[in-house]
């Protein structure tokens, strides 16, 4: 019997629920893992294991962003703390799809679009699907140009003498023109690679907004009234309401909230970058292989689940915030006082927290605008590689055509934001456009799953039930809110 066969066999010697099937050589699955990549055996120890991990927490710094800012606010700032338990189901339902499609890369060392490329008809140009994620990746640089904009409202509050001198110069608004310099900035960090120089000061500012946003919540007990916080208050949030007046930001935050359909293509990009399928080695069918694969999935599941604990933290703290406070006080973040608004939340500690919000609201947007263009300008120029546009293949030409893509796209996400010049529009396309992408992902996943799993790297029934669980829930939940959302436009065009 041959390596091949053996493999299959691996696969296919299931019940009814573990119907999978192996990859052949006749399959559209390409291994990126070459003969001279040297498997690594995976830490045994769960500190070990912590040390590995980074997938996962590249993923949040791209999460806790515009989301949490302003979608995740606004609605709790409109519903109270009604959605809550869409916030929690957000964060974690998700996840499971996350790990389905890492589980894929690390298994057959291969891109996300790739292997929903191969689910189509057998044809060498990109498929359906692929171009569905297209769509969505242009509507969603509308979430990158509320980034620009409300890094444009943060930096007026905290530099009023030089924002005024912009506008009296210039003679348009200080935001625009902060915008316009950030945009810049960023274009000239992902070209030269001096991001990892401002990394960690980033990422400690992300850390301190955190802190600040959980302590906010601690002394909400404790800021002037109105205030509405109790044990009650957070009880009548886990009651599965769904308003309908609040169900196209809902939408918005179910699509970007937790782990986004934008993020859901990423992971495995940056899980291969990690070098999880170099560890695990090409694929056989020996039980050397099977025991690696076993191991690195687990790092990989810890990564997946502890940022996801990281993210969740701090998604609850805005929605609580925004629930708890603006809700009370009947504030609603305006398009031209978001920031303004936002930060009301804080005045419970102190004028200093202001401070500090403006501080770490620029760490969180400027980070989340660095991550996300690099991950989209990778994910871009595979795709076009893969749809026959603009073949790049690997090495020198690929990193040509991903400089290209993050010049273009912050550039495009500018021009969104100063056409329209509403960051809480702008999130609600581009949490639109994520929330139609999560079904297609969800069952391309499951699809793969089915198809090209191996019997030996899978989880149990159980976690399998949960998977098709994820699935079937983020299809009808993304689905309930498409229709309702569609039903709205059309009522509101013929009326």
């Amino acid at each position: 019997m041959s390596d091949e066969q053996d493999v299959r066999d691996h696969a296919t010697d299931l019940d009814v629920f573990d119907q999978v099937d192996a990859v052949g050589e006749g399959s559209a699955h390409v291994d990126i893992v070459g003969p001279e990549d040297s498997p690594t055996d995976p830490p045994i120890r769960f500190v070990d294991a912590l040390r590995q991990i980074g997938p996962g927490l590249v993923l949040a710094g791209s999460i806790v962003g515009t989301g949490e800012l302003i979608a995740t606010t606004t609605l709790g700032a409109k519903e109270g703390y009604a959605l809550l338990w869409l916030i929690l189901f957000s964060c974690i339902i998700k996840v499971f799809v996350q790990i389905e499609l890492g589980r894929h890369a690390l298994t057959h060392g291969q891109s996300t679009l790739r292997a929903f490329n191969s689910l189509g008809s057998g044809h060498n140009r990109a498929n359906w699907i692929c171009w569905i994620w297209f769509a969505m990746m242009l509507a969603t640089q509308a979430q990158i140009g509320a980034m620009e904009g409300l890094i444009g409202q943060a930096a007026t509050m905290a530099f009023p003498a030089t924002s005024a001198s912009f506008a009296g110069t210039l003679g348009i608004s200080s935001d625009a023109v902060w915008a316009t310099l950030t945009t810049f900035l960023a274009i000239c960090l992902l070209l030269s690679g001096g991001y990892a120089r401002v990394e960690k000061i980033t990422t400690f500012l992300v850390a301190a907004v955190t802190f600040v946003t959980v302590a906010a919540v601690i002394m909400l007990p404790w800021s002037p009234p109105p205030v509405d916080f109790s044990i009650s208050a957070l009880a009548s949030g886990l009651t599965f309401a769904m308003p309908a007046e609040g169900i196209a930001v809902a939408m918005s935050v179910f699509g970007i909230t937790g782990v986004g359909a934008s993020e859901l293509v990423a992971y495995p990009y940056w899980c291969l970058e990690k070098g999880y399928g170099r560890a695990t080695g090409k694929r056989d069918a020996s039980d050397a292989w099977a025991s690696r694969a076993r191991g690195w999935m687990r790092v990989m599941q810890i990564d997946a689940w502890f940022s996801m604990i990281v993210f969740t933290v701090g998604t609850l703290a805005f929605y609580i915030l925004g629930a708890g406070i603006l809700h009370a006080r009947g504030v609603v973040p305006a398009k031209g006082e978001m920031i303004r608004e936002l930060s009301q939340m804080y005045v419970g500690l102190g004028s200093w927290t202001q401070t500090a919000f403006l501080m770490g609201a620029w760490a969180v947007l400027f980070k989340t605008l660095y991550v996300a263009t690099a991950g989209n300008s990778r994910q871009t120029a595979d795709f076009l590689d893969i749809a026959g546009i603009a073949p790049n293949g690997e090495g020198a030409p690929r990193k040509r055509r991903v400089n290209q893509l993050c010049v273009i796209y912050p550039i495009v996400a500018l021009g969104m934001y100063l056409a329209l010049g509403d960051p809480k529009r702008l999130v609600t396309i581009g949490g639109f456009a994520q929330a139609l992408m999560l079904p297609v992902i969800a069952g391309s996943a499951l699809r793969l799953m089915l198809r090209d799993g191996d019997r030996r790297v899978l989880g149990g029934k159980v976690w399998m039930s949960f998977v098709v669980m994820a699935a079937f829930l983020i299809a009808i939940v993304a689905g309930y809110g498409a229709i309702l959302e569609i039903a709205g436009w059309v009522k509101a065009f013929v009326g």
